[in-house]
């Protein structure tokens, strides 16, 4: 797997612009570390199901779903998730990267790598609910971890971008149309990662 930049290097290949923003170090580590903290003792985690080969099976990881009281998030098989109300932390963050970068959201979910073992699998955010172009802010905390890219039409490039304590990422434009993403498990052990990806979910 190749390596992937959103800097100009000749070493590695630069996403483009028009699908991905990037900031390394959007939090500092005094706020990240507090809030991974945070969110780690007191967010509602729930593990919920998906359905493989006509059987509900567990995810691999934990989730939480915040966002106005009238925003439910609900997945491509219809396993609709228990609406939190903002709290003053996430209303915070929320607000600091709508005035960063210009974006709106109504909604947060909150995904929690435990250790090595939990994963992502290969997909696109393509719910209908997101629009046709949907922007998604995701903030990382704890564990680094590499954020797989690949083109859903021959998967033969796939390129590898690690996201550390504190970074964001704006995924943006058409990638959910063309790109898949994931992160998956790994045979080094690790320690938690939680990951906040702000959406702006349509009316239903």
């Amino acid at each position: 797997m190749n390596q992937l930049s959103l800097f100009d290097s000749e070493e590695f290949y630069e996403f483009p612009k028009d699908l991905l923003e990037y900031k390394e170090n959007f939090l500092n580590k005094e706020e990240a570390n507090w809030l991974l903290k945070h969110l780690l003792h007191t967010a509602p985690w729930e593990q919920r199901t998906q359905k493989m080969y006509d059987k509900n099976v567990l995810i691999p990881r934990l989730t939480a779903w915040y966002g106005d009281d009238n925003k439910s998030y609900e997945s491509t098989d219809n396993n609709t998730s228990n609406t939190n109300l903002w709290t003053p932390e996430l209303l915070s963050l929320k607000n600091k990267v709508e005035q960063e970068f210009g974006y709106h959201f109504n909604g947060v979910l909150l995904n929690l790598y435990r250790d090595h073992n939990d994963s992502v699998a290969w997909h696109r955010d393509k719910e209908s609910r997101y629009g046709k172009r949907p922007v998604i802010a995701s903030v990382s905390l704890g564990q680094t971890r590499n954020f797989d890219f690949r083109k859903k039409d021959h998967h033969q490039n796939k390129y590898s971008l690690p996201l550390p304590h504190g970074s964001l990422l704006i995924m943006k434009g058409d990638l959910q149309e063309n790109w898949e993403h994931r992160i998956a498990k790994s045979t080094t052990a690790m320690k938690e990662r939680i990951n906040l990806t702000f959406r702006l979910l349509n009316a239903v």
